[in-house]
């Protein structure tokens, strides 16, 4: 078989012998020259653009003040009082009936995921998987105006979040391959955290839009039938579509493909259990194998304080909707700037004890807010933000972690892999979150469940090797 034709300015990986393994580290390719500041920012407004699906629909506005709100719980139990048992009850089935949504979510991404990864590394596409999940994440939050306030609707709305999490994560698995094209072992963390911290102050931006139109009571528009929530979430589609395209325009491929790699669909996840093996064999890339399994675990207790952080705040601490809002344009804020700053040192002390120092002192601001939650709103607005202030470095840096052990040419696979040994894991936060609550009948309790996780992902990073 012929090799692919070679690009300008892009070196060519060298494949090992037998398993087709890429025997240079990606980043490296690239030497000492920065890519053009336009790729840079280009990339870095994806996370810009995606991100008010995280912080409005899926963890601020949307579910928290309405996904889980009074007008999908059914009548006679909405007219109880709010601190009745049988409506508190009720509230913790709509808690915990998201919680199942993404723990559902998460197995379709643990499937898909890799493979789709590894597709688009054999044919160098990961624009066209990038625009293919963005776009699908576009139209579930589009699906969301069906939902009205309804207990018939209730699970609509469960679905199409779910769904959008796995599109979204697909497309970030091709929009983070893209990164080892565009950053060098120099600045790969300044890129990651900038990616990071773009996607926060978008989210705040976002949110403001939404402080402003409810200071104006939406212009006197009707706001019964849920449609204000509804047009939020036409709004952030509208968003994604308009602050996407410049990374479909300016980014290239990592690579140019790797054409003896293509096979069909289902021999695709045997081609996988046989480069996750020759991960672990090969010592030159056994840090990743040992990376990819310690990561997914304290990742997804990351995910699970973004996911549940604002249902907390409303069903725990009784947040109305402009205090929410307001924490949410706060603690996006905090994790924007913390996150940049976090980036570049990163590239000075290394991912590892980044990640180690945020998920520790997230630990002891999660623990807090759940033992002193009968203090009242200040206790959530103190370790809310706190938590948040350590979030994102922490996720910006696993990002940098892993893209400075991945092999050139296996970009996609290798971040596909990432998400879904994360989403292997996933199912932890928000079953633990789910399990507590239908125990005790408390959301409160949910709170401990995040931080279990949390615990353990970082007694299992702290073996792992650290990339140089």
């Amino acid at each position: 078989m012929s090799a692919p034709e070679s690009q300008p300015g892009v070196p060519e990986p060298v494949a090992t012998a037998n398993s087709g393994a890429v025997a240079v580290i990606g980043l490296e390719l690239r030497g000492e020259t920065p890519a053009p500041k336009k790729q840079v920012f280009s990339w870095a407004l994806w996370d810009w653009a995606t991100q008010p699906f995280n912080t409005v629909i899926l963890t601020f506005v949307f579910t928290a003040l309405y996904l889980v709100g009074e007008g999908f719980l059914p009548a006679d139990i909405a007219a109880l009082d709010e601190n009745d048992p049988v409506r508190l009850a009720a509230e913790a089935d709509l808690t915990s009936g998201l919680g199942l949504g993404s723990t559902i979510a998460a197995f379709g991404i643990l499937l898909l995921a890799p493979v789709l990864g590894q597709r688009a590394d054999a044919a160098g596409r990961q624009k066209l998987w990038l625009g293919i999940g963005t776009g699908a994440l576009i139209l579930c939050m589009l699906g969301l105006w069906f939902v009205e306030p309804t207990p018939s609707l209730f699970w609509l709305g469960v679905a199409l979040i779910s769904a959008a999490t796995v599109f979204q994560e697909i497309a970030a698995v091709n929009s983070n391959a893209m990164l080892i094209g565009i950053a060098n072992p120099q600045n790969v963390g300044r890129i990651s955290g900038l990616g990071w911290g773009f996607g926060y102050l978008g989210g705040i931006i976002a949110l403001a839009i939404v402080v402003a139109l409810n200071a104006v009571d939406w212009f006197g528009m009707p706001t019964d039938n849920g449609l204000v929530y509804r047009l939020i979430a036409v709004g952030c589609a509208v968003w994604a579509i308009v602050f996407s395209i410049p990374i479909f325009l300016n980014v290239p491929e990592p690579s140019l493909g790797r054409p003896e790699r293509k096979v069909g669909f289902f021999r695709s996840y045997v081609l996988l259990v046989k480069d996750v093996a020759g991960l672990y064999r090969d010592p030159e890339t056994r840090p990743t194998f040992w990376y990819l399994l310690s990561s997914a675990v304290f990742r997804d207790g990351l995910g699970g304080v973004f996911a549940f952080g604002a249902i907390i705040g409303t069903a725990v601490f009784r947040f109305e909707t402009d205090d929410i809002i307001i924490f949410g344009i706060a603690a996006n804020l905090i994790a924007g700037v913390s996150t940049i700053l976090a980036g570049r040192l990163d590239d000075r002390v290394g991912p590892k004890r980044i990640i180690l120092v945020s998920i520790g002192s997230m630990i002891v601001a999660g623990l807090a807010v759940f033992l002193l939650r009968d203090g009242g709103a200040m206790v959530f607005w103190i370790g809310g933000l706190i938590l948040c202030a350590f979030v994102g470095p922490a996720q910006a840096a696993a990002r940098s972690f892993l893209a400075r052990v991945t092999p050139a040419g296996r970009e996609g696979e290798i971040f596909g892999l990432y998400a879904t040994t994360g989403r292997a894991a996933s199912w932890m936060a928000s079953g633990a979150w789910t399990l507590l609550i239908v125990l005790t009948a408390q959301t409160a309790f949910g709170i401990l469940g995040i931080m279990i996780v949390l615990i353990v992902g970082f007694l299992l990073l702290l073996p792992v090797k650290a990339p140089r």
